[in-house]
């Protein structure tokens, strides 16, 4: 098992591609616990619920990852309830696309804030104990729209590229400390959000990918496990494209 008995945190966790992370990292022997907005908190016993039945133990806990405070309140009261945190996932994100000319101040806010400043407010309160433990896995749930632009998605797409710049540059600092930090871009993946599109938009997507199919939520998990995993030591400032071949580089 890749990280038995570690503690594992995703923020955004009970999301489609959350669900897979924590699904995935509990069954390779992870104590998983996934965080939530405060809005989605009447979500929680099901998707416990959901987890259980599929053969796997996780926690919720609810915070607003997108402030500082809230950022810090969420992972103090994490390590308190279960531990050091080992490995960090961060996985919460929004949308609100818009082209720039409609774009407004609220919506560039709110992506940034939620997107890219989060992975900076929660994964500061753990960074000091990894370091001194000599270990730790943080690892960035990007995109691939945040390697390639897209089309009404100024916010989106640079909030994605800065998540990668945060990788690199915290990746220089954990290096001789133990602590990995690498990203995971996903392509197209079939979540309820891909689901719930047009069948001629969903077709036109991908008709554009040289797999000719969306990814699995699992396909992402499975990526963030490899990373996770206590053998891969000499991997940091990465970023792992899983997108189907959409975006080479």
């Amino acid at each position: 098992m890749c990280c038995k008995d570690r503690v594992a945190v995703v923020t955004g966790g009970m999301g489609g591609i959350g669900t897979a992370v924590c699904l995935r990292l509990a069954k390779e022997g992870a104590k998983v616990v996934a965080t939530c907005h405060p809005s989605e908190t009447d979500r929680i016993d099901t998707w416990v619920g959901d987890m259980k039945t599929m053969g796997a133990e996780a926690a919720v806990i609810a915070g607003d990852v997108s402030t500082a405070e809230g950022g810090e309140v969420l992972m103090g009261q994490i390590v308190e309830k279960f531990g050091e945190v080992d490995i960090l996932v961060n996985c919460a994100g929004i949308t609100r696309d818009s082209t720039m000319k409609k774009m407004s101040v609220d919506q560039w806010d709110a992506v940034i804030d939620t997107n890219l400043s989060s992975a900076f407010y929660v994964t500061s309160p753990v960074w000091n104990s990894m370091v001194e433990r000599g270990f730790g896995r943080v690892i960035n749930i990007s995109s691939v729209n945040g390697q390639r632009g897209q089309f009404g998605q100024a916010n989106y797409s640079a909030a994605k590229a800065g998540l990668h710049g945060f990788t690199m540059a915290l990746a220089y600092e954990g290096a001789a400390k133990g602590v990995t930090i690498n990203t995971v871009s996903p392509g197209y993946i079939e979540t309820a959000m891909t689901a719930a599109m047009r069948d001629d938009v969903r077709d036109a997507i991908v008709s554009g990918i040289p797999m000719r199919r969306m990814g699995q939520p699992e396909e992402i998990a499975h990526a963030v496990a490899f990373l996770a995993d206590e053998a891969s030591t000499y991997i940091t400032g990465a970023n792992l494209p899983v997108n189907g071949g959409l975006f080479i580089h």
